[in-house]
């Protein structure tokens, strides 16, 4: 019934048009469209195709980027409506996401918030240079499924291992999963530390914490 519309809706995700994807937005407000239905068959679907096309290459950071900022303009028109509805998307989980400690890289974390949000995580990002104490306490406060940390510098990934060892003193291991990133980061570190999960990219973090929230 509303074919057309969602096809636009998935295009300007697809194009990285914040503009347009908020004006669609509103127009399936205006039509009387459920906004998890506009979420989930429009805007969603642009997201999952930008998202494979960077998986294999044929689509590239900046284009990942403007794709989630398109999707958090569609969201943001939507979630009053959703308010008002009372209509809640299923969150899959929640993660509490930071940059550690020393470290004010911001670009790439921002990014996997972004596309867990889109995917339907919720998301408490603390932003950058943020202490271990503030991680594991905001994540033993929200009771979150999954802490992902970021490092961009190889001085503070060790901080990484900081957060695993201090979530299990405080007895929030395994409930809580760790998920780890950032460009000095490996496989092999995350399993060297006890993590949960790795990513090298958005996408692909995605797709890990999926995985860790339904073990």
């Amino acid at each position: 019934m509303h074919t057309n519309l969602f096809e636009d809706m998935r295009q300007s995700i697809i194009d990285g048009d914040a503009e347009t994807a908020a004006e669609l937005a509103q127009k399936s407000i205006d039509q009387g469209i459920d906004p998890l239905e506009a979420i989930n068959k429009g805007f969603v679907v642009g997201v999952d195709h930008v998202g494979s096309q960077f998986s294999c290459g044929n689509a590239f950071l900046p284009e990942l980027v403007m794709a989630g900022e398109a999707m958090k303009a569609a969201i943001k028109v939507l979630e009053p409506e959703m308010t008002k509805t009372g209509a809640q998307r299923q969150m899959l989980g929640k993660v509490v996401l930071a940059t550690v400690e020393g470290d004010i890289h911001d670009i790439g974390k921002s990014l996997v918030g972004t596309m867990l949000s889109s995917s339907g995580f919720e998301v408490i990002d603390l932003g950058v240079d943020v202490p271990i104490t503030t991680i594991v306490e905001q994540a033993r406060q929200v009771d979150a499924d999954i802490v992902a940390v970021s490092s961009l510098l190889t001085t503070t990934m060790v901080r990484q291992r900081d957060v695993v060892e201090a979530l299990e003193d405080l007895g929030l291991r395994p409930n809580t999963k760790v998920m780890v990133g950032g460009a000095p980061v490996t496989q092999d570190w995350a399993d060297e530390i006890g993590a949960d999960g790795y990513s090298e990219d958005a996408v692909g973090a995605v797709s890990v914490a999926k995985k860790l929230v339904q073990n």
